[in-house]
């Protein structure tokens, strides 16, 4: 087939018009799911060479587990399942060409080119999005708790009636807000108390004077809900978290605090707490879909969400059990809202109220949401970004140096081999139009280190036209006429470029399987590059000296 001129001239013509088609930008249409939760046909712009982060700029975020909210029972199963996560989320954030990868056990790299919104980017990716549906308690099982709580305290050398925090409590409170030291809060505590005994501040009401029913402020009344002053939120939080606080909690209780802004009581502003059933009746792992919605009637960002057949046939189930009860949605162990009442069974499908935030606040929520919650949370543990700028100079001295190789290159080929040589720099141009287009069709990412693969391939294409050209020499040497030796001389090279090339590819294939990105993209660049060379090194270099000998049959001589 291809001893024809005719049929090679017909595949080189083919594959330069699959590279034009690759290479030119060109809108292509795309599923993507809509904010009615539906799949719909778009048309985005496809760009032929996506960019790395050292190319066009970026961030790049190294993550690990915070361990100081939560322990992992396996890290490394942890770790695993976190960048699951991330990858699903990053991907409906829209960063197509990001880099999530394992480094260790115990860190988790991100590298999102392109990226603007850097505040919004480090907020989907650290937060946890863990989502469940709580009764709130009806019982008034924590009015009946606080008294013991408060003798608790007392016994603790808490001592104070007002907001105001004591020498009693700031032993206390220091340590829950992250002192080194290592005394523990109980003994800090009593230490202090004797000081504040002396000075005879006594109070046994701590608790119940700050922690008041949302009725009994003026607040439309809700089971389960109380109002904290808010200058007394952190103090009331850091005392409900020791454990002599929480062993007398009540039982199949647990106790969150509201997302939303302080409420405004007369002149007074108010945090609300709520105790909620220690169950949830459904959870974000029963979740299929989520969408950030306008409200007709409240003109409100809301969260519309749909669970899979058995969390809505749960949730059905407890939902219509409790008609007429409230139901509080609590996200990552904050409550979304003040509680709803149930007015009906509720299946498979609900909403979210966000009140005052922001439609992008809602879609940021749906899209974590759909990506799952983290297995345990993570801590941004490094970042660092890259500016356009440095990006646009990376491209450029890339390219810079790229042409001034690719030039000497041409020089040293056309002034050794002179008409062999401008064949094979004919080929040459050929060889970089195959390569991006190569990388396109794939929609590789290019980076620097990329940039360094191709320029190495193009030594690598000119390694195989000069063997083959040098034994093109030796037949000519021997007495071959030209036709002959410049088939001889493709013969014979041919072990040679083959071997050469199959040990680089090896080569690179080991850097992609246990290289990080950069040491990736190199490979990748440098095996489109080989495949480039040996179509253009063999192919198109021998149909370009068939080309000249048949303008030229009677040729008795070769410049080379």
């Amino acid at each position: 087939m291809f001893a024809s001129l005719r049929n090679r001239l017909i595949v080189i013509g083919l594959l330069i018009a699959f590279s034009i088609y690759y290479l030119i930008p060109r809108n292509q249409p795309v599923r993507e799911r809509g904010s009615d939760g539906l799949m719909h046909e778009v048309l985005i712009k496809r760009v032929p060479l996506k960019l790395g982060l050292d190319l066009q700029g970026g961030m790049h975020l190294e993550l690990g587990l915070d361990q100081s909210r939560v322990v992992a029972a396996d890290p490394v199963e942890a770790i695993n399942t976190a960048i699951l996560v991330l990858r699903k989320r990053i991907d409906e954030f829209g960063v197509s060409e990001r880099l999530i990868q394992k480094v260790g056990n115990d860190r988790i790299v991100v590298e999102l080119p392109g990226i603007t919104e850097t505040a919004r980017a480090e907020a989907i990716v650290e937060r946890n999005a863990h989502l469940e549906f709580r009764l709130t308690d009806k019982t008034g099982a924590l009015d009946a708790a606080l008294p013991a709580m408060d003798r608790a305290l007392a016994q603790l050398g808490v001592k104070t009636a007002g907001p105001e925090t004591t020498a009693a409590t700031k032993g206390v409170e220091a340590l829950l807000s992250g002192d080194t030291s290592k005394k523990k809060p109980a003994d800090s505590a009593k230490k202090a108390g004797k000081a504040d005994s002396a000075a005879g501040v006594v109070s046994g009401h701590i608790l119940q004077d700050l922690i008041k029913p949302s009725a009994s402020v003026g607040i439309l009344a809700i089971p389960g809900e109380y109002a904290v002053p808010t200058a007394a939120h952190l103090r009331i939080d850091s005392l409900l978290q020791l454990p002599e606080v929480q062993r007398l909690l009540p039982r199949n209780v647990q106790l969150f605090w509201d997302q939303g802004p302080p409420l405004s009581v007369g002149a007074q502003q108010m945090d609300l707490l709520y105790a909620l059933s220690d169950k949830a009746m459904a959870t974000g792992s029963n979740l299929i879909n989520a969408a950030a919605q306008i409200d007709q009637m409240s003109n409100r960002r809301i969260v519309t969400f749909e669970l899979d057949r058995p969390g809505g046939r749960k949730f059905g189930e407890e939902t219509g059990k409790h008609v007429g009860d409230y139901m509080a949605i609590v996200l990552d162990a904050r409550v979304q809202g003040r509680p709803p009442v149930i007015q009906s069974r509720i299946d498979r499908r609900g909403q979210i109220e966000l009140g005052s935030q922001t439609l992008q606040q809602a879609q940021d929520l749906a899209l974590t949401l759909k990506a799952g919650a983290l297995p345990v949370p993570l801590r941004i543990e490094a970042r660092r970004e890259v500016g356009a700028s440095l990006g646009a100079d990376s491209i450029n001295d890339g390219i810079r140096a790229a042409l001034v190789g690719t030039f000497l290159v041409i020089l040293i080929m056309v002034g050794y081999y002179r008409m062999a040589g401008a064949l094979a720099v004919a080929a040459l141009g050929l060889y970089l139009l195959f390569t991006l287009a190569g990388l396109s069709a794939i929609e590789a990412t290019l980076t620097l280190p990329g940039i360094a693969g191709i320029a190495l391939s193009v030594g690598i294409a000119v390694d195989a036209n000069v063997l083959i050209f040098e034994r093109i020499r030796e037949e000519l040497v021997a007495g071959r006429t030209v036709r002959l030796a410049v088939d001889e001389g493709f013969k014979h090279a041919m072990n040679a470029i083959v071997d050469s090339n199959v040990s680089t590819v090896i080569t690179a294939l080991f850097l992609f399987q246990f290289g990080t990105g950069p040491v990736k993209g190199f490979a990748v660049t440098l095996i489109m590059g080989i495949a480039a060379s040996m179509i253009t090194a063999v192919f198109v270099t021998r149909t370009f000296f068939m080309i000249w000998l048949e303008r030229k049959p009677s040729a008795t001589t070769l410049s080379i």
